[in-house]
């Protein structure tokens, strides 16, 4: 309880002088002697990813903790060899600025000292479950379609299996069961935000074009290099990436901006809202202007663009394990394979 009253104490402090908030001592607590640099050399392995301990160095006094800095520049946001969504609006390359951005998916440890210090509830836990993945029998593959989808009663961030469950020894694995409300109310405390889907995916495709990035994410060896399904979905998973569901973060070699996992694993949360295919501007949805001016980033009930695919990604059912990929989620609904991952943009 000392922990927690001093925490939430150092909190308040911070977020009233705009600053980064400390997070509790003890488990989830800092690592005062590490650089921020000290996260790309200890990940992007299997043994490496092994040995993390879910948080970076830097973690409770470095406002860019675990962050990597991605110069702004312009890329071609979309794809014309994917799903009719993602197919650009216009030729024109999209402006970035710059921005940081989180090197791996937000984990369980960095989420619970936010929870810890703040005392938060997730919407999954106020609604009393999630949905959970469970591999699906015959019969029921037979009897609804979407079976290996379940709303388990007691499912949430804690209780990733529902009751029972627990996140023990998985302080490295990226935190799910979190709606976009969950995720922009931990941005927040760190003076963070969530990517727009531009953000994302420039940070997706780091300086790439080509075909590479419309297929399977594969080595020279033919190995997976990223946390998707590999055999017949949802019935046979052949684990040749090496995980039969969620990885620790950064299990796998960073792209070429030193950013971990933004390929399979968990899908990923964005700021902007579902509206079917890519848009050189604004489409004049006067609701969304609403709820930006009112201080809200989504409406009830709305659709958010999620992005990366995850671990249920597969070449022959789900095929959006691309940086092109967009997908539409529940903006309120916790679910076992969306996490997220924050920014911090730089003043202009």
């Amino acid at each position: 309880m000392q922990g927690k009253a001093l925490a939430a104490a150092a909190v308040g402090a911070a977020l009233a002088a705009g600053a980064f908030a400390l997070s509790p001592p003890g488990r989830y607590g800092s690592a005062a002697t590490a650089t921020r640099d000290g996260l790309a050399a200890a990940l992007g392995s299997e043994a490496r990813c092994a040995a993390y301990g879910g948080l970076p160095p830097g973690w409770g006094e470095d406002p860019h903790a675990g962050m990597a800095r991605v110069q702004g520049g312009s890329f071609r946001f979309g794809s014309t060899a994917g799903y009719p969504d993602e197919r650009p609006a216009a030729q024109a390359q999209v402006q970035v600025r710059a921005f940081w951005i989180d090197r791996t998916e937000v984990t369980v440890a960095q989420f619970a000292a936010f929870v810890a210090a703040t005392g938060y509830v997730t919407e999954a836990e106020e609604q009393g479950g999630a949905v959970v993945f469970r591999t699906p029998t015959p019969e029921q593959l037979q009897a609804r379609p979407y079976a290996w989808w379940s709303f388990v009663k007691g499912a949430d961030w804690r209780h990733p299996g529902g009751p029972g469950s627990g996140i023990e020894k998985l302080d490295a694995v990226p935190v799910t069961f979190v709606t976009q409300r969950d995720a922009l109310a931990y941005a927040r405390w760190l003076g963070r935000d969530l990517p727009t889907e531009a953000e994302w995916e420039y940070a997706a495709k780091a300086g790439r074009e080509g075909e590479a990035l419309d297929r399977a994410p594969r080595d020279a060896q033919d190995r997976p290099t990223a946390n998707y399904w590999q055999g017949n979905f949802p019935a046979v998973n052949l684990r040749e990436d090496g995980h039969a569901g969620l990885a620790p973060v950064g299990c796998y070699a960073a792209n070429p901006w030193g950013l971990h996992d933004m390929i399979g694993n968990a899908w990923e949360w964005t700021r902007d809202r579902y509206a079917g295919p890519h848009q050189a501007h604004l489409n004049g949805d006067t609701a969304a202007v609403a709820a930006a001016q009112a201080g809200k980033a989504v409406l009830p009930g709305a659709r958010m663009v999620i992005k990366g695919g995850s671990f249920l990604c597969s070449p022959d059912f789900c095929v959006r394990y691309r940086a092109s990929a967009r997908e539409a989620a529940e903006a309120d609904l916790g679910t076992a394979h969306i996490g997220f991952r924050t920014v911090r943009r730089e003043a202009s």
